[in-house]
């Protein structure tokens, strides 16, 4: 699993960038905009041998990380793996670089244009960036040897998502999904009911999504390609004064010949060209520069009209075609009920449907003849289409249900009055009005099953909805001034434009501030409620709400990349994986058809063999049948009633809405797997460190020995801290800044004259002709500066809270002690506390030592402390509580927590952690709130309910209504099910199914979470 969570960083992420530091900025070479050379990143993977311990891999990573153009590493010490993401260019930028080329052959040639020379031999920037980052690690101290299966395995694997239509049950799924396995090259393949979707998992060395395509269709199903699965974006461009082929041709050469486009699809007759393209090189803007640059203007080029996100039109298609069928079901089946049910008891009509025609044949059965046959074989061709396809690949269906209970109704009618019209005293009934009953009854079933689920995919098409339309272009000169503005669509937005966004506007796109401050409300992307403060340097989320202040922001993320639509993916994989419990419906399914039909065709002869034979009264018959009519009925009922398709929606429905709920709360929950383990939980194991604390030094406390005003005491100290890159020194500063004037951006300390740093013990500098001293207890008493008695009790005090005393001296007095700690993240005691009233026990297990540990835990409730753990020791706690029984969560952020995410039942990571955390969770909390480890809990509990209420119903349904439709009360109470009612019950256990789902939509977090003053905390 960690293996995997590299090969989704070296794809960029399988979540947004943004989540590392919620969100955070990519680690771009500082230097202003990035040329396309620059641009280009690669990624290397390492075997890294001589690694014990977590400050091993610390101390690799950090080396890594101080070459240039290092834009993420990470070393997993369990697997003796470094994974790093470069830029290629600038790490070969380094004297390093050329110290190596020089050792290995004492001459190099560079071009800005060309790559490196090498002996006369070709070296890429690339293979010499590996060889810069190898001698980085090896000069820690540990071997390196570069991996080159795992650095190229990402070209291997392929994911491609594909629409398809016609699904009607889970036994139409299963069949999709095992002709998907069968298929050489393809690794998994997933099927999803309720979304219509299949997510397919393949080598594209050895097939392409078309022949995926080809395969699901030779299945019997209409297959659409929603993603291809390559890391590219894509767009649509409509040309206008194209008149001939030959200026298609010049305008896709023209295309062709642009850096980072991968892809150009020409349709002739709507003017329409499709192009794929890496966005890092390359951009709409550009495509449609080139196009109305060509032909001398005649060329105009604009985005092609969408007609919105595929699957809401495609729902919206499906639930117009459904309506139309009923509707015009309608217009021939409410005649036949009448002519049946209610003209036949009123005097006058009933004579005139009576009359003879043929023989025995009556007005009545001809009107009802030619009124349903358009019902059974034009209006219901569907419930045929869809059983010869289920039965051609050997499974069976509801449709094969629906298409041999009408026909059998259906058929025997025909039989009837063709009996009638040939004899003279054949006095026969039909049962016309069974068949197209039956099939309106479903008709208007399914309207109403794909209108209510259609709305268990709101959460998704309201994330879609996010993104403005249009966005204002900022134009600006070398010095950064702007000189033009223009508003475009959004969709031509381009990595590193520049964008105005107006209080009041959505953000158009993810980027950074470069201008301004303001609030901006993140809720509708990360839950949290209340606007956050964004300034120079923040980062910002496309599709969140500026509140105030006008913002000038630079886009880093665009199109598929940004965060909304990487959330919007997630959530949709989410929808796309199977539950466990899943199986049972599956497993269910595969018999269930052939069941009903056995137990259909049994019904009907039981109950024909005992009206032969006299097994009961002849006062049991209806005046209008005779046995076989009876006993007809009888089977017919039994065979419409079953329900397949309730029993297959009860799960996906169910996760759909719950994983959409829990994204509008800030809280992904990534499928039915984590959904099913998570509710199970009953012990929870945190990491310390970023998880229970906020992760970084603050100072939480000020004690002043002199009379001073706080604001100049913080001027002198910070001046003499801001030249120190000590962590805690850069607590300090922060701290400082608080006493500043709000609208002092740029933060200018007094001038700090003979500065030392004096390792271990602290700094010391000359501020306004003042000696200033900042350190620890060693460093006042090298310096012959007596501590105070009151200073030295407050110094035990804070050791004794975990905390780290801070002592400064003002010309060689001791003038204030400042209190550094990790503090806990606001109601994380809350937390703990309503866990326990869960009976869901809680563990701290951390890498920090035990005196800061037991603090730490004492302070927050936790009873059970493990301290001065490595990751794999982490892991081992989990597995050894596994062990014991327990459904083990684990909640982390760092990588270190990486093993003991993957070990556990479900890992929950904080949404501030980094990517490879996130990665290795099954729920990511954005919010980085303590409090949604219970709102994950607590929802995928609700869900749980919701399913087995959905299974309750669907198996009782069945267990029920068969039984009833056989007859089985009809002996005692003479009642007995009519075929078309028996198929209005069918249509409505699917929709009840789907109706209890759809109300986890109305789902509330614990109301002892509301009482809780808990906002989010954003690492800066």
């Amino acid at each position: 699993m960690v293996v995997t969570a590299f090969s989704c960083m070296s794809n960029g992420g399988c979540l947004p960038t943004f989540f590392s530091r919620y969100p955070s900025m990519p680690k771009y070479p500082k230097g202003g905009l990035l040329s396309s050379a620059e641009k280009e990143e690669a990624t290397v993977v390492f075997n890294v041998t001589g690694m014990s311990c977590s400050a091993c891999a610390a101390a690799i990573e950090k080396a890594i990380k101080r070459l240039p153009g290092i834009r993420e590493a990470a070393v997993d010490v369990l697997n003796n793996k470094a994974l790093v993401l470069f830029h290629s260019c600038f790490v070969n930028s380094c004297d390093e670089s050329s110290l190596i080329v020089e050792w290995l052959c004492g001459s190099v040639a560079y071009d800005d244009n060309e790559d490196w020379g090498l002996c006369g031999d070709r070296i890429s920037r690339e293979g010499l960036a590996e060889e810069t980052i190898r001698e980085t690690i090896e000069d820690v101290g540990f071997q390196a040897t570069l991996i080159e299966d795992e650095t190229n395995e990402n070209l291997s694997t392929q994911i491609c998502r594909i629409r398809i239509i016609g699904m009607t049950c889970t036994s139409c799924s299963t069949t999709v999904e095992k002709a998907l396995q069968s298929i050489n090259g393809i690794y998994k393949a997933q099927v999803a009911l309720a979304t219509e979707e299949a997510q397919i998992q393949f080598d594209p060395r050895i097939l392409d999504h078309n022949q995926i395509i080809q395969k699901i269709e030779d299945t019997g199903f209409e297959a659409v390609l929603i993603n291809a699965g390559e890391d590219m974006s894509k767009i649509q461009l409509k040309v206008e004064g194209v008149r001939t082929e030959n200026s298609m041709r010049i305008l896709e050469n023209s295309l062709q010949a642009l850096p980072g486009v991968h892809g150009i699809d020409i349709h002739q007759e709507l003017r329409k060209i499709s192009l794929s393209y890496k966005p890092d090189l390359t951009g709409p803007r550009n495509f449609i520069n080139v196009i109305e640059s060509t032909g001398s203007g005649r060329f105009k080029a604009r985005i092609f009209p969408s007609d919105g996100n595929f699957r809401e039109s495609h729902r919206h298609d499906e639930i117009n075609q459904y309506y139309r069928s009923f509707m015009w079901s309608l217009v021939f089946t409410v005649p036949v009920f009448l002519t049946s049910m209610v003209l036949m008891y009123i005097p006058g009509t009933k004579d005139l449907l009576d009359t003879k025609t043929v023989n025995m044949l009556t007005v009545g059965e001809i009107i009802r003849c030619v009124l349903s046959t358009p019902v059974q074989f034009i209006i219901g061709r569907r419930f045929y289409i869809g059983s010869y396809k289920a039965l051609r690949h050997g499974s069976a269906n509801m449709d094969v249900l629906i298409a041999l209970g009408t026909n059998a109704a259906y058929f025997y009618s025909v039989y009837s009055i063709v009996r009638a019209a040939t004899s003279k005293d054949f006095e026969g009934t039909d049962f016309f009005e069974t068949s197209s009953m039956l099939i309106s009854f479903i008709l208007l079933g399914k309207f109403l099953e794909v209108l209510a689920k259609g709305k268990t995919s709101e959460a998704i098409a309201k994330l879609m909805d996010l993104a403005p339309e249009t966005a204002t272009l900022l134009t600006l000169n070398e010095e950064g001034n702007v000189i033009n503005e223009e508003e475009i669509d959004s969709r031509l937005i381009q990595k590193n434009d520049v964008i105005k966004i107006i209080p009041g506007a959505k953000v158009a796109s993810d980027g950074f501030v470069l201008w301004g401050q303001s609030y901006v409300n993140e809720s509708m992307i990360t839950g949290e409620s209340r606007p956050v403060a964004k300034r120079k340097g923040d980062p910002v989320i496309g599709g969140t709400l500026n509140e105030n202040g006008v913002l000038h922001i630079q886009a880093t993320k665009v199109g598929s990349e940004s965060a909304l639509s990487q959330i919007v993916r997630l959530v949709e994989s989410a929808q796309m994986a199977k539950a466990p419990v899943q199986k049972f419906a599956d497993r269910i399914s595969k018999y269930f058809v052939p069941f009903v039909i056995i137990l259909s065709f049994s019904t009907w002869l039981a109950w024909f063999l005992a009206g032969k034979f006299h097994g009961y009264p002849q006062s049991w018959i209806p005046s209008s049948m005779d046995s076989f009519q009876l006993a007809l009925q009888f089977g017919i009922s039994v065979m419409v009633i079953a329900c397949p398709c309730a029993l297959g929606l009860a799960t996906p429905t169910a996760v759909m809405v719950g994983t959409g709920v829990g994204a509008s709360q800030g809280v992904l929950i990534k499928g039915g797997q984590a959904l099913e383990s998570a509710h199970k939980v009953n012990c929870i194991v945190f990491d310390k460190t970023g998880t229970l604390t906020i992760g970084k030094p603050l100072v939480v406390n000020t004690r002043l020995f002199k009379n001073m005003v706080l604001r100049e005491f913080y001027e002198l100290v910070a001046a003499t801290e801001v030249n120190s890159e000590h962590p805690i020194a850069k607590a300090i500063v922060e701290y400082a800044k608080k006493f500043r004037e709000i609208e002092e951006e740029n933060h200018i300390w007094p001038e700090a004259r003979d500065f030392v740093s004096i390792t271990g013990n602290g700094v010391k500098a000359n501020v306004r002709n003042k000696e200033i001293m900042v350190g620890n207890k060693n460093l006042m008493l090298e310096n012959n500066i007596q501590i105070p008695i009151d200073a030295e009790e407050i110094l035990t005090e804070v050791e004794q809270m975990a905390q780290t005393g801070v002592l400064v001296s003002i010309d060689g007095e001791v003038t204030g002690i400042l209190a550094v700690s990790d503090p806990l993240k606001p109601g994380a005691r809350e937390v703990i506390s309503i866990l326990k009233s869960m009976k869901v026990k809680s563990i701290m297990v951390t890498g920090d030592n035990w005196g800061t540990a037991e603090s730490i835990a004492k302070e927050v409730g936790i009873d059970s402390v493990i301290a001065q753990a490595k990751p794999d020791q982490k892991a081992e706690k989990v597995k050894d509580l596994q062990a014991s029984g327990y459904t083990v969560a684990m909640v982390g952020d760092g990588i270190n927590d990486s093993p003991a995410l993957v070990a556990a039942d479900v890992g929950m990571a904080i949404g501030a952690g980094t990517d490879i955390a996130i990665e290795a969770a099954d729920i990511v909390l954005m919010k980085s709130n303590l409090e949604d480890v219970i709102t994950a809990i607590d929802l995928s509990r609700k869900t749980f309910s919701r399913i087995r209420w959905n299974y309750y119903w669907a198996l009782g349904y069945n267990v029920l209504g068969i039984p009833i439709a056989a007859g089985a009360l009809f002996p005692s109470t003479g009642f007995r099910l009519p075929p078309w009612i028996a198929g209005a019950a069918m249509a409505a256990s699917s929709v009840s199914v789907v109706c209890c789902s759809l109300l986890l939509k109305y789902y509330k977090r614990p109301k002892k979470l509301d009482n809780l003053e808990i906002r989010g905390i954003m690492v800066e």
